[in-house]
């Protein structure tokens, strides 16, 4: 049974992953959080002192659900393109329902490394090496064309990753309406390995 704490906790963390994923980290006011929450403002402080504290418990439990799903998919025995498109659609459906978090990764990563991606991954990072491997393998069989496999790697997480760190531009500057924005975000699914797969296969 969940204490009231828990309970407490539970309801602000819901609530304040509903605003940051509809208004980013700096358009979101703990008062909205508690609003939302259905609680007062000082309730709201004696869990969470700030918003960065409460920002980054919400990011990292959503990050910890998304890193097993991805170490899964990358030390899976599927064959090349299939894993190519569970890794695509892992990435993008993570971006989708947690549009907070590569924009957050990128500022987090780069200022303490080793400290993130052991909270991420807890000491049991992907297996990108078995994935080189296999892309060696497939080279080695001449049914993709020859790649360094790092390069392969990069391209399919920056091709994920890339619309979402630059959605103002996209939606601004290309004048496309959140709308739409979703519906591609939606449709990259498919696109963005079929364009991969295309690009490397024989």
């Amino acid at each position: 049974m969940v204490n009231k704490q828990g309970a407490a906790e539970h309801l602000i963390l819901s609530a304040a992953k509903k605003i940051f994923s509809a208004k980013g980290k700096d358009g979101t006011t703990m008062q909205e959080i508690a609003d939302e929450a259905g609680i007062n403002k000082a309730l709201l402080h004696y869990y969470f002192r700030n918003k960065d504290l409460l920002f980054e418990k919400v990011f990292f439990a959503e990050l910890q659900k998304f890193s097993p799903i991805l170490k899964t998919a990358i030390a899976s025995d599927a064959p090349l393109f299939e894993k190519i498109e569970k890794l695509c659609e892992t990435y993008i459906r993570m971006a989708i329902n947690n549009p907070f978090l590569p924009v957050f990764v990128i500022s987090e990563i780069n200022k303490q490394p080793e400290i993130f991606i052991h909270r991420m991954f807890q000491n049991n990072l992907p297996d990108f090496q078995k994935f080189s491997k296999q892309i060696e393998r497939e080279i080695e069989l001449d049914t993709i064309k020859p790649i360094l496999p790092p390069h392969l790697i990069m391209n399919i997480l920056s091709m994920c990753v890339f619309p979402f760190l630059l959605k103002p531009m996209f939606v601004h500057g290309m004048k496309i309406n959140k709308d739409l924005y979703n519906d591609l975000m939606l449709q990259r699914i498919q696109e963005v390995p079929a364009f991969i797969i295309n690009s490397i296969k024989k």
